[in-house]
């Protein structure tokens, strides 16, 4: 199983950056996938999480509003797209999956590696 997470970078704030997540070795429609962030000095935190089909989806008090994430399971990936970044968005950004929809890390039990999204003021 490997989850490969791209699209970070640097961006002014209330700029857009979308992320993106593509899953091997699995039938990724049958995964809930989530995407959590980690800040230097902080612990790792649920950002946003999409169920099998798409159709439900869940986000943070901190992001809902200005992130979406979506999936097209025809190309086994899954999206994050983040508007109005703020610099207290700065992380590295991973994907991971689970099989029951939900915020805890400990329902998911495979984790992409991180992206860095750098967020100036």
């Amino acid at each position: 199983v490997q989850l490969q997470a791209s699209g970070g970078g640097r961006v002014q704030a209330g700029g857009s950056l979308r992320l993106s997540c593509t899953a091997s070795g699995r039938t990724f429609s049958r995964y809930v996938m989530a995407w959590f962030r980690q800040a230097p000095g902080n612990e790792r935190e649920f950002v946003a999480a999409i169920t099998w089909s798409g159709g439900r989806t869940y986000y943070a008090d901190s992001v809902k509003g200005r992130f979406t994430s979506s999936r097209d399971n025809a190309k086994n990936t899954v999206y994050l797209q983040m508007n109005s970044l703020k610099p207290e968005d700065t992380a590295v950004y991973c994907c991971a999956e689970a099989l029951s929809f939900g915020t805890a890390q400990s329902l998911y039990g495979y984790w992409g590696q991180g992206t860095q999204v750098t967020v100036s003021s």
